[in-house]
């Protein structure tokens, strides 16, 4: 294990916390703007119908591999289990206001406030119950495929790990959606095969900039091979 300066070490530390700031953003913004749809016409080959909602969802599995790949399995999973306490509070929050009147000067008025945030509860349970599977599959994946290729072939576990978590949450989520009359059932499928499909076409267009994010970090911090750095924050000083 290369041993890192402290100034290497809290240099670790910073980039850590902008990369869970930067995840959990991403995540509460997902469940906040999702009731938005949009068409994607991707070349003339597949119109893709899906939710804005999806758009920062798939950096979220972006970060948690740069941190599973840099800091080890175990800051991965903080960073998801972060993540789980901000959307519930994003969604205390958002209760409260939609039970606060608004004056009558208000922009925004009750009703409308009540469309465009009223289903926030339901889709922040949805997303968690698919956010709390998928994640930890994603990283348990991600740690199985580094094992077996003795730390090699980075792209092979960031697409692996990813395409089936990815599809674990959009299903999830979907059916959720539909469960609680969110979403037609007729829409089911194709929802399911758009987000899934979009979410696949992320995943491989983001695996250059796991490499240059992980490679830097690396090289920045000093570190060898495909070690983790996890453990040497535990006692670090802050």
């Amino acid at each position: 294990m290369t041993q890192l300066s402290i100034k290497n070490i809290k240099l670790a530390q910073r980039v850590y916390l902008i990369l869970a700031a930067l995840f959990i953003c991403s995540l509460v913004v997902s469940n906040l703007i999702f009731q938005k749809f949009f068409t994607w016409d991707f070349f003339g080959i597949y119109t893709f119908e899906i939710s804005v909602g999806i758009l920062p969802y798939p950096i979220t599995f972006l970060i948690t591999d740069i941190i599973s790949e840099v800091y080890g399995k175990k800051k991965a999973n903080q960073v998801v289990t972060a993540g789980i306490f901000a959307s519930f509070f994003s969604l205390l929050i958002v209760y409260v206001a939609n039970h606060v009147p608004a004056t009558e000067w208000s922009p925004v008025d009750n009703d409308l406030f009540t469309t465009v945030f009223g289903a926030t509860a339901v889709a922040v349970f949805a997303s968690m119950m698919a956010y709390l599977l998928a994640q930890y599959i994603d990283i348990h994946i991600f740690h199985f495929w580094k094992r077996l290729t003795k730390g090699k072939h980075l792209w092979l576990r960031n697409n692996f790990s990813t395409f089936l978590s990815q599809f674990v949450d959009t299903f999830t989520v979907l059916f959720l959606l539909c469960s609680f009359g969110k979403i037609e059932w007729s829409l089911f499928g194709g929802l399911l095969l758009s987000g899934f499909l979009f979410k696949v076409l992320v995943a491989a267009f983001d695996t250059p900039f796991l490499y240059a994010a992980v490679y830097g970090l690396r090289r920045k911090l000093g570190m060898k091979g495909s070690e983790e750095i996890g453990e040497l924050l535990v006692n670090a000083p802050v």
